[in-house]
């Protein structure tokens, strides 16, 4: 079977990355990373992933300029293999650059030709659709249809120890590929001077802890005919024997909101590392690590959350004396004003460019001049 790991744009590389180090072969692709696998290799995916949206089954692809084409595609492909007599397979579209661009017919007519096919090999009429949930997608790009299901359910960064989101949220997956791409590595102290409710702090102790996000959640492809729950419970049993919560060292962080530190206090129990990350009211000019060496992560203030938006640039004007009065630390911050180098007053060794929800961000990692 071929799967699917979404991505955010940007992101593709990255997940590839994170499934060739779970011991697969993947290849990034536009909007993910491509796998060769079995269910059980989608289940470790969907628990393992910390970058990925979610873990689609591409059941087949095929050119489709005309609603019978697309009929006639998604008939012949195997939903016997995936759908019981029971299976309740809502159908989801999508389409760009098509010919076919009404989205609710292409879902109307994948429906159909899904019916159809069942039919003709359950040897029934009627399908009542009262058994578990099996969802489907048709998407549709430059004339070639796409047909998945989605094992995930959820996406993937809804980890569950989240409840509150703050004035500017940054997705857990975001958050932790920002880990990722930072020279930060477990071992080195770790800072985030602007934590709000915790994300960054919490996906780097997830990192350093081999913390599985998907621990403590479930996915669709668990009530999915032919899914054994004995697979499940013993890969989930071998993510927590993984986890290792005492190597959580030198995370920490703090935020001038006294709201947001008691919602991200809140937030690192639900992860359930209570008592392992330290968070603290306080400005980030007051910022004053004991350690010589570390990397600040931090998603400061864009200024669309700012009244003002010249109080913003002030900030950032401040940060660099953050960076001053702790010559041995990295700085990596991620940002959409197009001004920020300016404004700290220093070129960044590093730049990528995201979409930190519709907002197109770069991040930037700003190295000691030592190296």
């Amino acid at each position: 079977m071929l799967f699917l790991a979404t991505a955010a744009v940007g992101l593709e590389g990255v997940v590839a990355g994170e499934l060739r180090r779970l011991g697969y072969h993947a290849t990034a692709v536009n909007g993910g990373a491509e796998f060769e696998g079995t269910f059980e290799d989608a289940m470790r995916a969907n628990l393992f992933l910390r970058c990925a949206d979610r873990v689609l089954l591409i059941v087949g692809r095929f050119e489709a300029r005309t609603f019978e084409e697309l009929f006639d595609g998604v008939l012949k492909l195997p939903w016997e293999t995936y759908l019981d007599v029971n299976s309740r397979f809502p159908v989801s579209g999508n389409c760009a650059r098509s010919q076919l661009m009404s989205v609710s017919d292409c879902q109307s007519i994948t429906k159909k030709a899904i019916v159809n096919r069942l039919k003709a090999k359950y040897h029934r009429d009627w399908f009542q659709e009262s058994g578990a949930t099996v969802p489907i997608s048709v998407t549709l790009h430059g004339n070639i249809a796409r047909l998945t299901i989605d094992t995930s359910g959820e996406a993937l960064n809804r980890r569950g120890y989240r409840t509150w989101n703050g004035e500017a949220p940054l997705r857990e997956t975001l958050a932790a590929a920002l880990v990722d791409l930072s020279p930060w590595r477990p071992g080195m102290p770790l800072c985030d001077p602007f934590c709000g409710t915790g994300t960054l702090l919490i996906e780097a102790a997830y990192k350093m802890s081999h913390r599985a996000p998907g621990l403590t959640r479930s996915f669709a492809m668990e009530s999915f005919p032919g899914v054994s729950s004995e697979m499940s419970k013993r890969l989930r049993d071998l993510a927590a024997q993984e986890f290792q919560p005492e190597r959580i060292q030198n995370i920490f962080g703090s935020d001038i909101d006294p709201e947001a530190i008691r919602l991200a206090k809140k937030h690192i129990v639900q992860a359930g590392i209570g008592g392992l990350i330290k968070v603290s009211v306080s400005d980030m000019k007051d910022v004053s690590p004991e350690q010589p060496n570390g990397v600040f992560l931090c998603n400061p203030p864009y200024g669309e959350r700012l009244s003002d938006r010249k109080s913003c640039e002030a900030l950032y004007r401040s940060m660099s004396h953050l960076l001053r009065q702790n010559s041995g630390w990295s700085l990596c911050v991620i940002t959409s004003h197009p001004q920020f180098e300016r404004c700290i007053g220093m070129r960044a060794s590093k730049k990528r460019r995201f979409y930190n929800g519709r907002l197109e961000c770069e991040y930037m990692i700003f190295e000691p001049k030592s190296k």
